[in-house]
């Protein structure tokens, strides 16, 4: 019987590796070996520096799970021939050239734009922010942890140019976000058929791993059992 695969998390902008928490425990239960990276948020090359150490960590082939920016991420580290499959969650999928920003305006505007704040060129979400336009199906409890242990993100990362598009060569998942208020969920289909992956769509904020865990883990649980098959 072969190894299972290890599920490595690639968080998104105004999080940390505890947007995960909900996840880490059900995978490990059921036999997975799992890594959960932090990502510093200050550019795509940063990150995926962070996401490579969490590969080489692993024991194995890897599933890469991104949410949001971390699609980004694992769009450029899932080249790695150790990655076998890649999960998106409300998540970028660039094709090589575009950036955050391209494929923002690819589509009609968020909300979430109104609640970015500035301090010395790091961006944050307001308390408001997390409320209607990042977590608004969680309760207030839950939207003070992600408001606290958000990382703040360097604003380059939105200029910063995809140079890889593992998903042409790796089998994609991806969950849709119906009610996202931070990417456009026909966004967020566009890049799923895009990337030909299996898609799911959630009644879900854009946090669904923390809205709807339930639902994201079967789909992360599809995407590990194909490895090795």
């Amino acid at each position: 019987m072969s190894k299972k695969a290890t599920i490595v998390f690639v968080h998104g902008l105004w999080a940390d590796g505890s947007s995960w928490s909900k996840l880490i425990n059900p995978l490990v239960d059921k036999g997975y070996e799992v890594i959960s990276v932090q990502n510093p948020t200050t550019s795509l090359e940063d990150d995926v520096t962070a996401t490579k150490r969490a590969i080489d960590r692993a024991a194995g082939d890897v599933v890469l799970v991104g949410h949001s920016w971390g699609g980004f991420v694992i769009t450029e580290a899932g080249v790695d021939p150790r990655v076998k499959a890649l999960v998106y969650i409300a998540a970028f999928a660039p094709d090589k050239g575009e950036t955050v920003a391209s494929l923002g305006e690819s589509a009609s505007p968020t909300i979430l734009s109104g609640f970015v704040q500035n301090a010395n060129g790091y961006l944050t979400l307001s308390r408001e922010g997390v409320g209607k336009a990042f977590a608004s199906d969680l309760t207030q409890k839950e939207q003070d942890v992600v408001y606290a242990v958000q990382e703040p993100a360097f604003q380059k990362v939105f200029a910063d140019v995809a140079s890889n598009a593992a998903w042409k060569t790796k089998p994609s998942w991806f969950v849709v976000s119906s009610e996202d208020n931070a990417i456009n969920p026909e966004l967020e289909k566009r890049m799923a058929k895009r990337a030909n992956a299996k898609m799911t769509i959630l009644k879900s904020s854009h946090v669904a791993m923390l809205s709807k865990p339930n639902e994201v883990l079967d789909v992360i649980l599809d995407a590990a059992k194909s490895v090795g098959k």
